[in-house]
């Protein structure tokens, strides 16, 4: 470097920032160096010197600078050269980076631009300029540095964020099969008839179950349930209720009652759901509610009491193949005291079989959004003729898929089917 200007700005000598920018003054001539770092010291910059590219690259290892300023034209590697090496060094770290030099050519700015360098200065270089590019330099490297600290710190959360995830995931992954834990038998024979059951989840945990137990001899309490909502809060609503149909605890059980002798026999239905209604609402501080089906089987007769709290109507596959869906409706539970159900009969022949089933059927969209509906629902049952038990729930699930184009569903699924059979026949 041959030409450099002394520093004729009186005012830029009077005002001194308070800065802690270290600079890195890069050039081959000792005296052009010293004339630099002199005026960027009285300026109140913390500066360093390096005689030659290779010795500032060292530099640069040990201690990185804030911005540089470098001589264009110097033996060895050029200030281009050094450019495209001090990005590759410090591609994690920004820095300004400002060549010297008296070039004028496009092409060479251009070169230079290319290489990663940030500004030009012309020399002979003005004390005025030279300031004002640092200023401007030192407004970018704020911004970096701001820029750098928010990207470390969204790093840093995006890390918490990450393991508080996996140890939910985990806990997620636990109560999942807590909730599948409900539903202890998939496939049950009895004299008189099979039960299959299947739940599926559209999350880790949801808000549907469905489940039966034995009320007496020769007696059979089936029932569905929906909950409001998806996740955790809906799966533990679920789980308390399961503890009101338990077989485990039949004088908790408010689907059963005691005869003369004191033993458990089915209470009707729309009883026992008008009580768990009430339960609900008094004893249950929540703001969900849910949708429930019972039915009572007779396992002899085929005689079958059912119920509805806002659950969907149950489906009949009758033995030559005819679908029948019908129902009450009714209201749901946990919305409304003094609510009454109303309660209807279902005649089951050998052969006959009964679909206890959540709106995540007739509810799920196809690829344009359409609901498959009860009309939809009762032709995939109608095709399903053939199959039997889990493998009839498995063969509804896959047409389901088929449906709506994805093996992922936006709902719950939950679902029982009773088939009876001929109660002279097999054994429990």
């Amino acid at each position: 470097m041959r030409n450099f200007i002394p520093a004729k700005s009186v005012q830029a000598r009077r005002t001194l920032p308070e800065t802690s920018t270290r600079i890195l003054v890069v050039d081959d001539s000792r005296l052009q160096r010293r004339l630099l770092a002199g005026s960027l010291k009285r300026w109140g910059y913390e500066v360093t010197e390096a005689g030659s590219a290779e010795e500032a690259l060292q530099l640069c290892r040990s201690e990185p600078p804030d911005l540089v300023l470098s001589d264009w034209m110097m033996p060895g590697m050029n200030g281009i050269e050094f450019c495209r090496a001090f990005r590759d060094l410090s591609a994690d770290r920004f820095a300004y980076f400002i060549l010297l030099t008296s070039k004028r050519e496009k092409a060479e700015v251009v070169a230079g631009l290319h290489s990663g360098a940030d500004d030009f200065l012309s020399k002979p270089v003005d004390g005025d300029e030279l300031r004002a590019r640092i200023t401007a330099g030192e407004r970018i490297i704020g911004i970096q540095k701001e820029l750098s600290r928010s990207n470390r710190l969204i790093r840093e959360t995006l890390s918490e964020l990450q393991t508080l995830y996996d140890s939910l995931d985990k806990d997620l992954l636990e109560a999942k099969k807590l909730q599948q834990s409900l539903l202890p038998e998939r496939h049950r024979v009895f004299r008189g008839g099979t039960l299959s059951l299947m739940l599926r989840s559209s999350g880790h945990v949801g808000g549907d179950l469905v489940g039966f137990f034995e009320a007496g001899p020769r007696k059979l309490c089936l029932y569905g349930i929906d909950v409001s909502g998806h996740g955790i809060s809906s799966a533990l609503m679920t789980a308390r209720l399961a503890g009101y149909l338990s077989s485990s605890a039949p004088g908790q059980n408010l689907a059963l009652t005691r005869d003369d002798r004191g033993n458990p026999v089915p209470r009707p239905p729309a009883q026992a759901i008008q009580a768990i209604n009430e339960l609900v609402l008094n004893e249950m501080d929540t703001e969900h509610y849910f949708t429930l089906l019972l039915a009572n089987v007779d396992l002899d007769t085929g005689l079958v009491q059912v119920a509805q709290a806002g659950h969907p109507h149950p489906v009949i596959r009758r033995r030559d193949g005819k679908i029948e869906q019908f129902g009450t409706g009714g209201f749901p539970v946990g919305l409304l005291s003094g609510v009454s159900y109303r309660q209807f009969d279902i005649q089951l022949q050998p052969g006959d079989r009964l679909l206890i089933l959540s709106d995540g059927f007739t509810e799920c969209p196809d690829p344009l959004g359409r609901m498959l509906g009860e009309d939809g629902l009762a032709r995939i049952v109608a095709s399903l003729g053939d199959m039997h038990d889990e493998a009839f729930l498995s063969g509804l699930l896959w047409k389901l898929s088929e449906f709506s184009g994805a093996s992922d569903f936006p709902d719950d699924l939950s679902g029982l089917m009773f088939q009876r059979n001929d109660p002279t026949l097999g054994q429990e």
